[in-house]
This record gives C-alpha cells, sequence and structure tokens, in this order.
C-alpha cells in the first residue's frame, strides 16, 4: 500500500492493498507479535456511542503495545467550542502518534488531511460516509469463509440510505469481484447504490446469495416522524431475515451484521447466534483486522520494523 500517514477511505484501498491488510490480520490471528522502537501514544476520539469499533481499536492499540490516552468529548474543550482541527493540534503537542476518530459529520477528515498535520489518522467511520476498518474486516470474514471474493453473490439488506459499512462494502466488494445486491426499503436505495447493484425484494436473494449481509435501521439518524411512524413487525415480516428466509439460504452461505443487532427487526433473534451465522466472527476479525492497520500506520511513522511484518505475513511496504 502506498505509504501514507492516514487510513480514511476505502477509495484508498487497491486489490492488493484489501489481501495486504487480510494477511497482516491473519498473522497476528496466528499469534505474531511486535515491538515497537519507542514507547508510542494513541488516542481514540468517538464523538458517536461506539461499542465493537472502540474497544477493538483499542485492545488492537494495547496488543501492539501502544499507550492509549483516555478521551471523552464531553469533558473535552469540545464542549467550550474546541474545533476537531484544533482539538488535534494539541494533542500531537503533547506526543500522541495516532488519532482514531469517529465522527457524525461525512468527511469530517477532509480538513485535518488538507491540514497535513503529523499526527496520524484513521477513520473509525463518518456519518453516513465511510467506515474502512469494518469493511476490511468485512473482506477478512468472506475471505477466511470461501477463499476468495471474486464471483460470490453478496446481499447487503437494510437502511442503505444511512449505512456508511454498506457505502464501503460495496465499493470493495464490487473492486474485489463479488456481484452485490441491495434489498430492505426500497426508499432507502438510490443512484449511489445503483452503480454496485441491483435491488431486489429479499425474498428473491435468500436462495442465491452467498453472503447474507444485514444492517440495522439507524433510527438516530431518522427523522422523528418516520421514527414515529416505524413498526418494528412490521419491518422484520417485509424486510428481515426470517427464520423462514434463512431456512431458504444455501446451506454454504453465512450470515453477517455489523452490529449492533436489533434482534427481531433486520434479523431474527434465534438467527444472530446460529451455525451460519459470522456476526461474532467478525467482531473477533475486527480487533486483529485493526491491528493490521494501527501496525500499518507504525511502519509508516517508522515505530515499527517492517521487515518483521513483511517475513511473518508475506506482505511488502514499499
Amino acid at each position: 500500500m502506498q505509504a501514507t500517514n492516514y487510513i480514511v477511505s476505502v477509495d484508498q484501498f487497491s486489490n492488493q492493498d484489501v489481501m495486504h491488510f487480510i494477511h497482516l490480520a491473519e498473522a497476528f490471528k496466528q499469534g505474531l507479535t511486535v515491538q515497537l522502537k519507542r514507547p508510542a501514544f494513541a488516542m481514540n476520539l468517538f464523538f458517536e456511542n461506539s461499542t465493537r469499533t472502540h474497544t477493538s481499536f483499542e485492545m488492537a492499540e494495547r496488543r501492539l503495545g501502544l499507550q492509549v490516552i483516555p478521551f471523552d468529548p464531553k469533558t473535552s474543550s469540545v464542549t467550550k467550542g474546541e474545533s476537531l482541527l484544533d482539538t488535534l493540534r494539541t494533542i500531537q503537542a503533547i506526543g500522541v502518534d495516532l488519532a482514531v476518530i469517529r465522527h457524525p459529520q461525512d468527511a469530517y477528515y477532509q480538513p485535518v488531511l488538507d491540514a497535513k498535520l503529523p499526527i496520524s489518522l484513521i477513520n473509525a467511520g463518518d456519518g453516513s460516509g465511510q467506515h474502512p476498518s469494518q469493511s476490511l474486516l468485512d473482506m477478512l470474514t468472506i475471505y477466511e469463509e470461501f477463499g476468495h471474493l471474486d464471483g460470490l453473490k453478496v446481499a447487503i439488506v437494510g437502511d442503505l440510505q444511512h449505512s456508511r459499512v454498506a457505502r464501503s462494502n460495496m465499493v470493495l466488494l464490487t473492486q474485489l469481484g463479488a456481484k452485490v445486491y441491495f434489498s430492505g426499503p426500497k426508499t432507502w436505495f438510490n443512484a449511489d447504490f445503483a452503480e454496485y447493484g441491483e435491488y431486489l425484494p429479499i425474498d428473491d436473494l435468500v436462495s442465491q446469495v452467498d453472503v447474507m449481509m444485514l444492517l440495522r435501521v439507524q433510527h438516530e439518524r431518522l427523522t422523528q416522524t418516520n421514527n414515529e411512524t416505524f413498526d418494528a413487525t412490521t419491518y422484520h415480516q417485509k424486510y428481515g431475515l426470517t427464520e423462514k428466509r434463512a431456512a431458504a439460504m444455501p446451506a454454504t452461505s453465512i450470515i453477517m451484521h455489523p452490529a449492533p443487532v436489533n434482534r427481531g427487526v433486520e434479523i431474527a433473534s434465534e438467527l444472530v447466534e446460529s451455525p451460519q451465522s459470522r456476526i461474532f466472527q467478525q467482531m473477533t476479525n475486527g480487533m486483529y483486522m485493526r491491528m493490521a492497520m494501527v501496525s500499518h500506520i507504525l511502519v509508516q511513522r517508522g515505530l515499527l520494523d517492517a521487515k518483521t511484518l513483511e517475513d511473518a505475513a508475506n506482505v511488502n511496504f514499499n
């Protein structure tokens, strides 16, 4: 992958880059350990609630030997009107090497990149824009299952309009040769998605796809009127993966979900831990993939020896 101080969008990745991260993550999963050249510091700045992404980034950082500096936006100078850019300038000034940021604003990172700050940046999700770490961990999960992505049929089903996961995954899946389909409420399917795949009712998809990828309804991004009229039972019956629909899936197909899961809405509760579900495997893979992403940044900063990773994962940092 091209030498860079930041990872903010899947648009940065070639197919070779995706495999670079997959092999690195697999090496960490198999027990690879590393030694930093000096003490290094990370700060996770999450301006939206998170369980999986936040904790797995912190676990990844700690396993790599970084010291994690706490940050709570509610008790920071953000509440006094400090800009994100000035917050980053501040933590850079006190010696933080890496900032992992989740922010409700789409492309919040662009002013940061334009400012060319020396601090490294990983985007942990921007509004309804991009979620590169989730997309890479999903590619890892699918690759582990099938040994390839080329030619697979993948359905992305649910709240497409508000999903950064859908937008990131449709790009990488298509780029890697998968056939992408979309389903869910038709009003949430627009031209952005039509460029990458066709819309079909979920009942037309369950019997033919290799991967059924469910998305939750993001009530925090819906209008008050839409939330007031939303009925979970009706949604589940019309658009969700019910037990009946799951029974029609091929035996070799898998169920995925970036979580948090709304049981009984986009997916029947009984299916979350079913034999075909890879939902919790995604979470495990997320920590290893984030180790791969952070280690890549550390190599670019000269804090980690590239040859150690190249030898263990058969990857190239040039």
